[in-house]
């Protein structure tokens, strides 16, 4: 045996894979705040641009091309099984073969226009720069990369006390983050507590990471346009004095906005542009916005005053690396299919439609909760979007013992949080929304005897 062989030889590509992290974090110095606010993680996670995939990419549509990891048929097609293609009307090559780590060129410049569109204020002062979107495997896969990008063990997530259950598995188990809530709403709950808020924000750690979910999951409120530019002021004043600010926009229900008062753009318009110590990240997707749930693709776009292209880039870069380093890349058959809905003539109709039914929803929920015999036992929070409602129950009644009793003796299905039921008015039709609260105040009868 030669000795040599259990020697650890260094890989002869090593050094420059060790440069692009080197050219990666220099350029993000230049935006000393992004850099401060990566995790240990997130500054040693890069993109390896000069290894196999640029060897790939190199000897793409090459007559003979023996690098890529697929099979390929006889006349050069991706190899598939009839079974599996005949029930896709699409071209083989937009279902089977790999897609860049990035995602799908073409939907992350359509991703990038409908963000813009939508959101005005980006470009109210001038043009704005934002980076490029990065496809993820869904919103929690893309809140779950910001937390491989800025989540150190320990370090402090603020956000409201009424949040997606998920947040805990996604930033506490995975990554080893505390927790700092704040009161959703003031006492009369029809108004966010801002100055909770505020005074979560109170500590003097010099890196904080605020996230922001509306319209928020569960009580389906988003903040009216008073609200919002309050929360950004608020948060102006202490990247003022000094400190980094990551602030996470969950855009999960975007668009879903049923009444005049909600501000209808994302937070992410108004910071990306706030504040130089202040960065937005956006994670939002086709899972809502687009009726495409099981589809699984969402994306991840930054923005903070003074970025330039270059930063975006490395940044992009970085958060490529990161979903490379998880799943490799997004499902082609699911990108290729949104791809086609936001490229069809009747998209914005189509979308229209499905909203107006959610509108007629909403409305029909309102109404019914105008009939004060229900304050007796329930009472709602403030909601004006998305998919969901919650209602405090009066004290002496048990959520889960109220949910159990809706299982058993009403064939109804609501969720149990503390002292109050989450209703997603999205998923029942409105002839069944009166029969559901009826439901409910008669368990809560029920159980009051």
């Amino acid at each position: 045996m030669n000795k040599n062989r259990t020697k650890k030889q260094p890989r002869k590509n090593q050094g420059k894979t060790n440069e692009q992290l080197q050219e990666l974090n220099k350029t993000l110095s230049k935006k000393p705040t992004i850099f401060h606010l990566l995790s240990q993680r997130g500054k040693e996670i890069y993109y390896p641009k000069k290894g196999l995939l640029a060897q790939g990419k190199e000897a793409k549509g090459k007559k003979i091309n023996a690098t890529i990891g697929i099979a390929m048929e006889d006349d050069g097609t991706p190899m598939r099984l009839k079974s599996i293609a005949s029930k896709v009307l699409l071209e083989p090559k937009q279902i089977f073969p790999y897609t860049d780590s990035f995602g799908n060129e073409e939907l992350r410049n359509l991703w990038q226009k409908k963000i813009i569109y939508e959101n005005p204020s980006l470009n109210a002062n001038g043009k704005n720069i934002i980076s490029k979107p990065l496809i993820t495997a869904g919103i929690t896969h893309a809140l779950s990369i910001v937390g491989y990008l800025f989540v150190d063990e320990n370090d402090e997530i603020i956000l409201p006390d009424l949040y997606w259950g998920n947040y805990r598995l996604i930033f506490q188990n995975t990554y080893g983050a505390k927790f700092a809530t704040y009161n959703t709403f003031k006492n009369n709950q029809s108004q966010l507590d801002l100055n909770s808020f505020k005074t979560a924000l109170s500590n003097k750690k010099s890196k904080k990471i605020i996230l922001l979910n509306f319209p928020n999951n569960p009580t389906g409120y988003t903040p009216t346009q008073k609200e919002a530019e309050e929360i950004v002021n608020i948060l102006v004043s202490r990247a003022k004095n000094g400190e980094k600010i990551a602030v996470i926009c969950d855009d999960a229900y975007y668009g879903l906005f049923y009444n005049q008062q909600s501000f209808k753009e994302s937070l992410f318009s108004l910071l990306a542009n706030a504040h130089e110590n202040i960065l937005a990240v956006k994670a939002d997707g086709a899972t809502k916005e687009e009726f495409a749930w099981g589809l699984r693709v969402g994306a991840i776009t930054f923005g903070s005053k003074g970025i330039t292209e270059e930063i975006c880039i490395a940044l992009e870069n970085k958060t490529a690396g990161a979903i490379r380093a998880t799943v490799s890349n997004v499902s082609t058959l699911s990108q290729s299919l949104i791809l086609q809905a936001l490229n069809s003539p009747s998209h914005r109709i189509e979308k229209s439609d499905k909203f107006k039914i959610l509108q007629e929803r909403f409305d029909e929920v309102k109404k019914v909760m105008l009939d004060t015999k229900y304050q007796k036992y329930f009472t709602p929070l403030s909601f004006n979007s998305g998919y969901f409602m919650c209602v405090g129950l009066a004290l002496g009644l048990d959520s889960e013992k109220i949910r159990q009793r809706l299982l058993q003796e009403y064939d109804t299905g609501v969720i149990a949080l503390p002292q109050m039921l989450r209703i997603s008015y999205a998923s029942i039709a409105k002839d069944k929304i009166r029969i559901l609260f009826e439901n409910v105040y008669r368990a809560c009868e029920e159980e009051r005897k």
